[in-house]
């Protein structure tokens, strides 16, 4: 069914879209981290990083997304950028502060990797629909969607294996596969979910 009509966001409707996103896909962060799990993406190298060096998830994903922001400003305009921008601290705040709110103590590595993927992938349609993004990668993901039509879920499919396939020289087997699971229901929910054309609000 096609619409012939175009509905814009409102200030408060970007607000709580992102605001939506943002909190989702720190939760599932934390769902994450939580069972020693990683993930793909900008968010899986810092993970990895901060699991290396020490250093809080928050801090290290904030630094890894700068060089990004240009790339996301000459390609998708300062409205996306500027929206990444305040997502990407927020997403940085969130999960510093989740773990002061609760803590999980019991969890089955594989129900965390999914509970991981359905959260993480319903926040960043919400970001997504919003003309938000959590930056990074996924910046590049939706630039080549955008030009070329090639699914964004695709494209961040084919960054994870990448990503996955290094982790094996980092990680114990079991790990990366329970993770690769978070990641791959992710992205589906991306890829099935995922349409300009089925989503016309701006």
């Amino acid at each position: 069914m096609k619409h012939n009509h175009t509905t814009d966001h409102s200030v408060i409707d970007d607000i709580q879209g992102i605001g939506l996103g943002v909190f989702l896909c720190g939760l599932g962060i934390y769902f994450l981290t939580s069972v020693g799990l990683i993930t793909g993406q900008t968010a899986g190298l810092a993970v990895i990083i901060a699991y290396l060096t020490g250093y809080s998830f928050g801090i290290v994903f904030f630094v890894i997304n700068l060089p990004f922001y240009f790339v996301a400003y000459k390609r998708l305009g300062l409205e996306f950028t500027i929206k990444s921008l305040i997502s990407v601290t927020l997403l940085s705040v969130v999960t510093t502060f989740l773990p002061l709110g609760f803590t999980i103590q019991t969890l089955d590595p594989a129900l965390g990797s999914i509970i991981f993927g359905c959260l993480v992938g319903l926040g960043l349609l919400a970001m997504f629909r919003h003309n938000g993004s959590l930056g990074g990668l996924g910046v590049i993901a939706l630039l080549v969607q955008d030009t070329t039509g090639f699914k964004a879920g695709w494209v961040q499919l084919i960054t994870d294996a990448i990503i996955f396939s290094a982790a094996f020289f980092l990680f114990p087997a079991s790990i990366v596969f329970y993770s690769l699971l978070g990641a791959i229901v992710l992205n589906l929910i991306i890829t099935f979910n995922h349409r300009r054309d089925r989503y016309i609000a701006t």
